[in-house]
């Protein structure tokens, strides 16, 4: 997986991926299968590192599908709001810049 601007700042550990992933589907929730995938990492690497990921509260769990519990961007979290501004600031702001600049 090519490395983002938001990695190469602050860091390309899995925790880091997995909040990246996150942080970019802020609205959406997913299953423990869903952020291994979306983050790019395994499912192992996944499951040693979700006890902090929960104990820290940077996901909330939202509701149950079958046997799957699905998790959300805890964005009530102070970390993981400076988190999103940081990642705003990097990723989408540049985004938004190049944008305007196509349109002119």
């Amino acid at each position: 997986m090519e490395e983002t601007i938001f990695t190469k700042a602050i860091g390309n550990t899995p925790k880091i991926k997995v909040l990246e992933f996150l942080i970019e589907g802020r609205e959406l929730d997913y299953s423990i299968s869903d952020i291994a995938e979306g983050s790019g990492i395994g499912r192992t690497t996944l499951f040693r590192i979700w006890n902090d990921i929960i104990s820290l509260g940077i996901v909330k769990h939202t509701r149950d599908i079958g046997n799957a519990k699905l998790y959300k961007l805890n964005m009530e979290n102070k970390f993981v709001k400076k988190m999103v501004e940081l990642f705003d600031t990097l990723v989408i702001e540049p985004l938004k810049k190049k944008e305007v600049v196509k349109n002119l």
